[in-house]
């Protein structure tokens, strides 16, 4: 059930609903589809999904420049990056970062409301739990679940930076990520970053065929039952060599 609960709410919730729905406009579907989705994210424990698109439209918008902060640009140590990233908060001087999201995302009603109560919709979930599968269940399925969500987001997220393949290189950015082919697979897709870095609005982030991304797997099964359109998905290189790019090179698959 906990396993379950990682890939309805991390995979389908956070990877498809939140990063490549909402922040990257990956996608198009209609209100009640994305707002089922964003449920399932809050739904992970990870927090408000305003205050996580608003945190990576910041980071976003300094690490595809030059003068990107020491916060962003992961040329620090892993210790280091653990105490800032899961005990510090970068605040932004300014909201210029914010005109990377969709527009009037900031004030949606449901993501507002989802803001501002998140905690309490894990906490009927953790009651729900507990009502069928007693105290082991909430320690299983709510506390260790999102303890391993928090950690293994802040894992994967430190190594898609600082180790790994670098496929692409994005001119003018301090930071292009790296693909990991482990951290790729057990992140449904996130940790193939380097393509991401490189194609941020594509929906499929796995590329070579053993780059295995459960979150574009449910990009397209979404696709087929009709509950998502205009999906965007990057052309292959032929070429295994680093490319060097400045944006995406896009299509549509319907």
């Amino acid at each position: 059930m906990s396993l379950l609960l990682a890939f309805v709410t991390l995979c389908v919730g956070h990877s498809v609903g939140l990063h490549r729905g909402v922040i990257h406009r990956a996608y198009e579907t209609g209100p009640l589809v994305r707002g089922v989705l964003i449920y399932l994210f809050v739904l992970s424990g990870l927090g408000g999904p305003l205050s996580w698109a608003r945190l990576h439209a910041v980071r976003d918008f300094w690490q595809n420049r030059l003068d990107c902060p020491p916060y962003f640009s992961y040329d620090h140590s892993l210790a280091r990056d653990f105490f800032w990233n899961l005990h510090l908060r970068f605040v932004p001087a300014d909201n210029r970062a914010d005109a990377r999201l969709e527009r009037d995302l900031l004030r949606d009603p449901w993501l507002r409301f989802l803001e501002r109560t998140w905690p309490l919709h894990v906490l009927v979930l953790a009651v729900s739990i507990g009502f069928f599968m007693g105290a082991e269940g909430i320690a299983v399925c709510i506390c260790a679940r999102t303890a391993a969500g928090i950690l293994g987001h802040w894992a994967v997220g430190y190594a898609a930076h600082a180790v790994g393949e670098r496929r692409f290189i994005v001119s003018g950015a301090k930071e292009s990520g790296t693909n990991l082919r482990l951290a790729g697979i057990l992140s449904f897709g996130e940790g193939f970053h380097n393509n991401h870095h490189a194609h941020p609005s594509s929906a499929r982030m796995g590329m070579r065929w053993w780059e295995i991304d459960a979150g574009w797997a449910v990009v397209l099964a979404l696709e087929t039952l009709h509950l998502v359109s205009n999906v965007k998905a990057w052309h292959r290189p032929n070429s295994g060599e680093p490319i060097n790019i400045r944006r995406a090179l896009l299509k549509g698959t319907s």
